[in-house]
């Protein structure tokens, strides 16, 4: 592996990684040269054996809402910039890609430090770091989907206002799906998050059904008692489909100081330490409702992670914090999933029929 060591080359991985999801990747140059001090010879290669340079034959699509995907297998919101991973592989080779939260003007982010680890996963608040939806259509989602890749633009609002201004702006532009991400507190809500109470989420979806003819996935939060009335309010107020799960509150203190280690005190925990957890919410909203698509979200690091998705109920998942370990995460896990239902036709016939399963 050349002089440098594994160590190194994963650090410098990691680095390119950490930047992608906090947003701190501002334009191709600056993205180029992380990416190229993470690499090992040529662009793409990666300190382990997955060759994400080449193009690969997938064996078994889906299908989400009516919109085909070339396997199950797509990138979560948060974790996926563009002008950071496109050097590592080519994105439309993925099921599809989310991008991270779209605002309807810029947004900041939360003060540093923004993230933290924890066993088996991280606790971060980067707080929907963007530069707006107006920047979006015109520097990231055109040449996102000038690659071919089916692309799922996440929304973000502090108020049905907010979601209404940018699936509004979204409505006659090229995304493939919208994901209304109901997670962020919203001043509609009385502050609180609008994924929590069922009253204000079917309010809101009903609001943004109209406003566009795009499936519109709803990203649901585990920060509830029961997701059944949660996911029942979205579905009956017009939603394609669902995302699941969003990340669990949590904190970390620096034993040093006594204090919070999060800037912002409390943070999403994400990783395989949720995984467990995020196949139950996906098995539960299946056994309720049977027809509605899912698509599985929290801890998934191999492909038979994604499998035990698809075997609760899932038609798809989504890959987010293993790319912050390894940027081709997301593809590797696409091409493991895809062996392993050349094994299992009759669930691979059911995800390329749109069927549940």
């Amino acid at each position: 592996m050349s002089e440098r060591t594994n160590a190194a080359a994963t650090a410098d991985v990691q680095t390119v990684a950490q930047a992608s999801a906090q947003g701190t990747v501002r334009d191709s140059a600056q993205a180029h040269g992380l990416a190229q001090a993470a690499q090992v010879g040529e662009p793409g290669q990666l300190p382990c054996n997955f060759d994400a340079t080449r193009t690969f034959q997938w064996h078994h699509k889906t299908v989400v809402a009516g919109v085909e995907w070339k396997n199950p297998v797509g990138t979560a919101s948060g974790t996926f910039n563009f002008d950071a991973v496109r050097w590592f592989y080519d994105v439309s080779q993925m099921g599809a890609v989310t991008t991270k939260g779209v605002s309807p003007v810029p947004w900041e982010g939360n003060p540093v430090p923004r993230t933290a680890e924890t066993p088996a996963g991280s606790v971060n608040s980067v707080g929907l770091q963007n530069p707006g939806v107006d920047d979006y259509l015109v520097n990231d989602l055109p040449r996102i989907k000038a690659t071919g890749a089916t692309v799922i633009t996440n929304v973000a609002g502090h108020s049905d206002d907010d979601y209404a201004q940018v699936v509004t702006k979204l409505a006659d532009h090229e995304s493939d799906m919208l994901e209304i991400n109901v997670s962020c507190p919203n001043v509609s809500a009385d502050g609180l998050s609008t994924g929590t109470d069922p009253v204000a989420l079917k309010r809101l979806i009903k609001r943004l059904r109209p406003l566009t003819d795009k499936p519109m996935i709803v990203k649901l939060t585990p920060n509830v008692t029961d997701i059944r009335p949660i996911a029942e309010a979205c579905i009956e107020g017009g939603a394609d489909a669902l995302s699941m799960i969003n990340t669990f509150v949590g904190m970390r203190f620096d034993i040093r100081t006594g204090k919070p280690i999060l800037a912002n005190i409390t943070g999403g925990v994400s990783g395989p330490c949720v995984h467990p957890m995020a196949l139950a919410f996906v098995y539960k909203t299946r056994q309720t409702f049977p027809e509605i698509p899912i698509i599985g979200i929290g801890g998934i690091s191999t492909g038979e992670d994604a499998l035990e998705f698809l075997y609760a109920g899932a038609n798809a998942v989504e890959v987010g914090s293993a790319a912050l370990a390894d940027p081709v995460a997301p593809l590797r896990i696409a091409t493991e999933l895809d062996a392993l239902l050349d094994k299992r036709p009759e669930l691979a016939q059911a995800l390329e029929e749109g069927r549940t399963w």
